[in-house]
């Protein structure tokens, strides 16, 4: 990117780059807003930024504080609003700022009820063992370490589509665990293939990550479009995994025996997620309606499927105890509200602390300034392959929140570009997604922080290749 030839501008546009990196997503009804005041040189303003950036310090130190990340930002939220409609009513504007916030909440609850139906259909495969069957199945096959390593990051790439790539990323990592727990190299590499893998197999697909949901939700990509990035997405993970598999033993690890069946309905309750899938597809395709529409419609599907199972209540399991079957009885009843319970209610209230962040800080001005500097001065490419590198080091939720703040005018090539790069771009380092962060716990030891900084240079050369590849095949789209 010839950082060296940066000119003072340019380095500008890199510091807004780090304040919008803290500033989440669509003020869009604020940037809209008649009467609206700019406040970016106003000292509430100030404040805001100060408000919200100390609340993400916070969020990012959540693993040695233990404080849950929402607290912070729905504290920011809710003082950051406060001072802008005390800004608002001394200038006897008692509407703008209403309007504004009412716009935010209903973007957060179109997301949250999404997520939310999501959530309660992973937690259902899970319950019933969904998960725990495929994981038993592939310990117990006999696959050599390198078979284990391809298998892995393969699976990762097409599950995580579907389930979420933090889910996806510590079911794969479960598997390399039981299998080669004591191995701390192929451990190590097998948890990068399968972070790179998850994030990349999450970036085609409108429902494999939060940023590409969003994208879709807007109604700035069709749904189909997105799987214009699959090649893409492809390259971004055969790359390094290749370079990496070079480095994985051909040994075979000792065989485990281990067998876990998956409790009645659980196939059924797989089919009525890809048929809510389908629902909220066609919701927005056919009659134009948001897509939450069509998925609680669906969770109404699992919701009397549910009703079924607690009536059937009684049945029988097989399972293999030293070599011989045995059958259980169980009198176990299936729950739907405990699934919903069971939902990430953290993860659901950070989503609004940020979304309300943005929106008061999209309504102050200062997004509008950070679309102008990145995408003038330094044109679409560029800025959006440096929203790659950004979520790398700050989570690509809230910087996709700020490009779709910002709404700058794009090609549909440049939005799945930097689609691609939010979410392909959190592989670069361990921290940079859910995933990574969440198997640094998971294998403790074994997959370090550093460890995975060692092969980022492999993983940025996929990076690289992947924008390439996308501008390649699709240019068409970028006119």
């Amino acid at each position: 990117m010839q950082l060296m030839n940066l000119s003072f501008g340019t380095y500008r546009v890199w510091l807004i780059l780090w304040i919008t990196a803290f500033l989440p997503i669509n003020a869009v009804a604020s940037e809209g807003a008649m009467n609206r005041l700019d406040l970016t040189g106003h000292w509430v303003g100030y404040a805001a930024i100060a408000i919200f950036v100390a609340a993400y310090a916070l969020v990012m130190a959540e693993e040695f504080l233990h404080l849950r990340k929402s607290k912070p930002v729905i504290l920011a939220a809710g003082v950051i609003w406060l001072l802008i409609g005390l800004v608002y009513a001394q200038n006897g504007d008692t509407k703008t700022a209403e309007e504004a916030i009412r716009h935010n909440i209903l973007e957060y609850g179109e997301l949250f009820l999404f997520l939310l139906v999501a959530m309660t259909y992973i937690n259902a495969m899970e319950e019933r063992q969904v998960f725990g069957a495929l994981k038993s199945w592939l310990v117990s096959k006999g696959f050599s370490l390198r078979q284990l390593f391809w298998i892995t990051g393969i699976l990762a790439f097409f599950i995580s589509p579907i389930a979420d790539n933090l889910t996806t990323a510590l079911l794969m990592c479960a598997v390399v665990m039981a299998v080669g727990g004591d191995n701390k190299k192929f451990v190590m590499l097998s948890c990068i293939n399968i972070v790179v893998a998850a994030n990349a197999g999450g970036a085609f697909s409108p429902f494999g990550d939060i940023t590409t949901l969003m994208v879709w939700q807007k109604g700035i990509v069709d749904f189909w479009t997105f799987f214009a990035l699959f090649i893409p997405a492809v390259i971004n993970f055969l790359v390094p995994a290749a370079i990496m598999s070079l480095w994985v033993s051909k040994g075979q690890p000792e065989a485990l025996e281990e067998d876990i069946a998956m409790k009645p309905g659980a196939m059924t309750i797989v089919v009525l997620f890809v048929l809510t899938i389908a629902t909220a597809v066609s919701f927005h395709n056919f009659v134009h309606l948001p897509p939450v529409a069509g998925m609680m419609t669906g969770l109404s599907y699992l919701m009397f499927y549910g009703y079924f199972l607690k009536k059937r209540g009684h049945y029988q399991s097989t399972h293999s105890s030293g070599g011989e079957l045995v059958k259980e009885s169980h009198d176990e009843y299936f729950d739907i509200f405990n699934k919903v319970k069971l939902a990430e209610w953290d993860t659901l209230f950070f989503f609004y602390g940020v979304i309300l962040c943005v929106g008061g800080l999209g309504l102050i001005g200062y997004l509008s300034l950070a679309s102008e500097l990145m995408y003038t001065d330094l044109g679409p490419t560029l800025a959006n392959s440096m929203v790659g590198v950004l979520s790398s080091i700050v989570d690509n939720i809230p910087v996709m929140f700020a490009v779709l703040t910002m709404n700058p005018e794009m090609s549909t090539g440049q939005w799945l570009l930097v689609t691609l790069t939010a979410g392909v771009g959190g592989s670069l380092l361990s921290i940079g997604s859910a995933a990574g962060v969440a198997l640094m716990g998971q294998a403790r030891g074994a997959y370090t922080f550093f460890g995975h900084l060692k092969w980022a240079p492999v993983i940025a050369l996929g990076y690289v290749a992947s924008i390439y590849a996308h501008m390649w095949i699709n240019a068409a789209m970028f006119d």
